[in-house]
């Protein structure tokens, strides 16, 4: 079978396509024949060695995909070959087969597309995650959310809207806002144009946020916290501008404010029950139409350095699918 491998670390240019050994379900595993894998931000730190999970060369990349069980190894409940299943791992899904734990898996309702499934566990998941657990988001409280028209800020933004809450989308362009406003933003800030500060403060007319959620980072963290209302939540995602900030804690004890870190890797492995519980939520809100994920694109295995390319540049939005 075909798989796509990181054999050595870099950019896009330097994964290659290798015919390797169809895999073999071990105990407890299945192997997914994989309809559509799904590309993130992360894939592009990962194979360049700069993600803080750093697998063993070689690798694939890819830390989600949709697909079919073909075989099940011994001791396997609650699947059957042919059931359609999420699969949700660090990485390793840019393949044609994968063997993998079941308690990776997650079952596909039939009223939910592939294209749907296949971007749904990570972004989507991270989101929940963050806005249900962490922060604990209550319906009319106020969400601002950075870098709103990217993966997972568009789905912070999907969900915040489906849990009542008052959306401010905040991007670096008109166009980015007009994306995260189609999917249910109610208000946009543009921070290279605008002052993020100062215009959080305007469009909560004084009040200040509810809940940041944060996947930036570099210089738009302070003024991000400094902007939030009295104990606020300040939800640390990732850092996509690419420097970690320093934050003066002094503003947390001021405002009566929580800095809460989202690991979403490390709490589907500590906490695989609630995990199971927020993909089947994500999944139900998709089946009963309350929830559609945007897709960038798909594109064919053969094209993977077009496809990173393109989150590495930051021109995605919505989900960035390979067809193996």
């Amino acid at each position: 079978m075909k798989a796509l491998l990181c054999t050595r670390l870099g950019g896009p240019e330097d994964l290659a396509i290798v015919e390797v050994a169809d895999p073999v379900a071990g105990p407890g595993e299945a192997v997914v024949r994989v309809t559509l894998a799904a590309l993130n931000f992360f894939d592009t730190l990962i194979i360049a060695g700069r993600y803080q999970v750093k697998p063993d060369l070689p690798f694939s990349p890819g830390g989600e995909a949709v697909g079919i069980i073909e075989a099940l190894g011994e001791g396997v409940e609650g699947f059957e070959v042919g059931d359609r299943v999420i699969v949700h791992r660090t990485y390793g899904t840019c393949a044609e087969r994968i063997a993998v734990g079941t308690r990776h898996l997650t079952a596909v309702p039939d009223a939910v597309s592939d294209e749907q499934a296949a971007g749904l566990t990570i972004t989507y998941g991270t989101s929940l995650h963050a806005l249900r657990d962490r922060a604990k988001l209550q319906p009319g409280e106020t969400l601002a959310v950075l870098g709103a028209s990217g993966g997972v800020g568009l789905a912070a933004v999907e969900l915040g809207v489906i849990m009542g809450a008052k959306v401010i989308a905040c991007a670096s362009s008109p166009d980015k806002l007009a994306v995260a406003q189609a999917h249910g933003a109610e208000l946009g800030l543009d921070y290279s144009a605008d002052n993020l500060r100062e215009g959080l403060k305007k469009l909560t007319e004084g009040r200040g946020v509810d809940v940041i959620y944060d996947p930036i980072g570099g210089d738009y963290a302070e003024p991000a916290l400094r902007s939030l209302g009295w104990k606020g939540r300040y939800l640390v995602i990732g850092f996509a501008a690419g420097d970690i900030p320093r934050i003066p804690l002094n503003l947390a004890l001021l405002k009566g404010i929580d800095i809460q870190g989202v690991h979403w890797g490390v709490f589907v492995e500590r906490e695989p029950e609630a995990h199971r519980a927020n993909q089947e939520q994500l999944l139900a809100w998709v089946a009963e139409g309350r929830l559609k994920a945007k897709i960038h694109g798909t594109y064919p295995l053969d094209d993977y350095a077009g496809a990173l390319g393109i989150l590495k540049r930051r021109e995605a939005v919505g989900k960035v699918l390979l067809r193996p």
